[in-house]
């Protein structure tokens, strides 16, 4: 179960909707620690004067803000602490918008709200309200002392809080050198056009995370049990766990390319589908592999 993080309520109008708040998402990242490479013992973090390359102890540091290169206006914590905003327990809703009119450039993270102290039925009407119009709110909360911009949303049985990046965090698409819009503007003939849609139908299936894994997360694992296995804490040859990257194609003709794609671009699940007969019919007369055993570093995960 996820921890709580923030108690409070939804706020529109007169109307305040009790809820808790818990994160959406969770971390898979892998983490290293450093390493002395000598002794193989862990290695602490200091803090280093980056012009006299001598240690600094941690009361002689203070927090300051660059105003000019290399010019700083040295703030206290307990003015920083009275300069943030005022915690508040609500999530003030500022207005409605349609819903695609928040790109998802400005999405950042996500969060459950549930409801709280008797909310069920005012949490379920704010839902079903929000579903029916197509809008999504736009509101402000304060949470681990900073005020944050946020989306709240209408997603299935649960209302979700999205934060959202501020304008000025999201960079504009003027800033590169970006073919102009429009077939004919593009230089795109009507038959490149036609394929490129007929390729891209070819490849559509239905949304499916799970089906999607981080590939270096799991290449990592490996090359660990492998060095467990072996009893080495030394080098071990990475290109055995390393996959075959696939070489980028050099574009000669956009045409004759895309007439290639559409012959290799069935859906996945069509891919698979394929690979499980092929393979179906190569080992019906083998015995079946036993299940695959949990490895040192995953069982070290889980129990973790």
């Amino acid at each position: 179960m996820a921890r709580m993080i923030w108690k409070g309520a939804i706020s529109f109008g007169l109307v305040h909707v009790p809820v808790q708040l818990f994160p959406a998402t969770q971390s898979e990242h892998i983490g290293f620690n450093l390493l002395d490479k000598r002794t193989v013992d862990p290695v602490g973090y200091k803090q280093i004067n980056k012009r006299t390359g001598k240690e600094v102890k941690r009361e002689d540091i203070v927090r300051g803000y660059e105003y000019e290169k290399g010019k700083y206006v040295v703030l206290s914590d307990e003015e920083i602490r009275a300069a943030n905003p005022e915690a508040t327990q609500t999530v003030d809703i500022l207005a409605f918008v349609d819903a695609p009119e928040v790109s998802f450039f400005y999405l950042e993270t996500p969060y459950f709200l549930a409801p709280d102290r008797k909310g069920e039925k005012v949490y379920a009407l704010l839902r079903e309200a929000m579903k029916s119009s197509g809008k999504i709110g736009i509101a402000q909360v304060v949470m681990h002392n900073k005020q944050h911009l946020a989306a709240l949303i209408a997603v299935g049985p649960a209302l979700v809080l999205n934060t959202l990046r501020r304008a000025d965090e999201v960079r504009s698409s003027d800033e590169f050198k970006l073919p102009p819009e429009g077939v004919r503007a593009s230089g795109l003939s009507t038959r490149e056009l036609d394929m490129a849609k007929k390729l891209i139908d070819d490849m559509s299936e239905k949304w499916n995370p799970a089906e999607y894994h981080d590939t270096f997360h799991d290449d990592i694992l490996a090359l660990v049990d492998k060095k467990i296995r072996a009893g080495k804490t030394e080098e071990v040859d990475v290109q055995a766990v390393r996959a075959e990257r696939p070489k980028s194609a050099e574009i000669l003709d956009l045409s004759d390319l895309l007439r290639r794609s559409l012959g290799r671009g069935k859906s996945r699940a069509d891919r698979r589908s394929a690979n499980d007969d092929r393979h179906d019919d190569e080992h019906d007369d083998e015995e079946a592999p036993a299940p695959a055993r949990k490895t040192p570093a995953r069982r070290r995960r889980a129990a973790g």
